[in-house]
């Protein structure tokens, strides 16, 4: 794989070197870590919120919502200990000390506050111009009851590589009670209420994934597919709407 040109953004922690190569379509997933219980994290899942409205060809937007705020009092209902995790693997990786909220992971690597604008513009505009080493379609997806079925086609090295499948709600108003936020009424979008992840055997799979209780009847969801390599960073991204 050849490199034609390389150039370095400044996205807070770390530069991170970005090489416009050989490949397939350009990719931006954006992971946002946020909590109904952290006051600073609405500005967060708003400018989140715009981002998707504005950006929806090869921009992916997730919401993972951490449980390390719920102990101020409100719990927040689309907490998982599972998304800290995630999130602390992440930081462990780009060698920050500990977990913070907003927190926003574009392409598994790199990082910087998910409130912050003129870095998110940064970030949309050096990844969205770098080629990636995969491509990932999704086919044959099927609901039924609360069961999603699908199957996917990988194009591109395949070694050492897992698929994550995200479920995804894509909107959700709350009338939070007591913490940080305690009674604000709250717009949360994208925010992933289910993950599987496999490793790739073979370019083609299928697989299943559940749709949790929390899910109401008219709700939009979106099944989005990650390509991850071992050192966590992304690869591919496809998404479908599952309404």
């Amino acid at each position: 794989m050849a490199f034609t040109r390389s150039a370095k953004t400044n996205l807070g922690v770390e530069d991170v070197e970005i090489f416009a190569k050989e490949g397939y379509d350009p990719i931006v997933v954006l992971e946002l870590f946020t909590s109904q219980g952290c006051s600073s994290c609405p500005s967060a899942d708003a400018l989140l919120e715009k981002v998707k409205k504005e950006h929806s060809k090869g921009v992916f937007t997730l919401s993972y919502h951490v449980d390390y705020w719920n102990y101020i009092g409100w719990k927040d209902p689309f907490s998982k200990s599972k998304y800290t995790e995630i999130q602390q693997a992440y930081n462990t990786k780009l060698r920050y000390n500990g977990n913070y909220t907003p927190e926003v992971v574009v392409n598994g690597r790199a990082h910087f506050v998910g409130s912050d604008a003129s870095k998110m513009n940064i970030a949309l505009d050096a990844f969205g111009q770098e080629r990636v080493e995969n491509a990932i379609e999704i086919s044959n997806v099927k609901r039924e009851n609360d069961k999603i079925t699908y199957e996917y086609m990988v194009a591109g090295a395949i070694k050492n590589k897992n698929v994550r499948a995200v479920l995804v709600l894509d909107e959700r108003i709350t009338s939070v009670k007591r913490g940080e936020n305690r009674n604000r009424t709250i717009k949360n979008s994208n925010i992933v209420i289910a993950e599987t992840k496999s490793y790739i055997k073979t370019p083609s799979g299928s697989a299943v994934i559940e749709i949790p209780k929390l899910v109401k009847s008219g709700d939009e969801l979106h099944l989005i597919l990650l390509v991850e390599n071992v050192a966590k960073d992304l690869t591919a991204a496809a998404k479908t709407s599952l309404n």
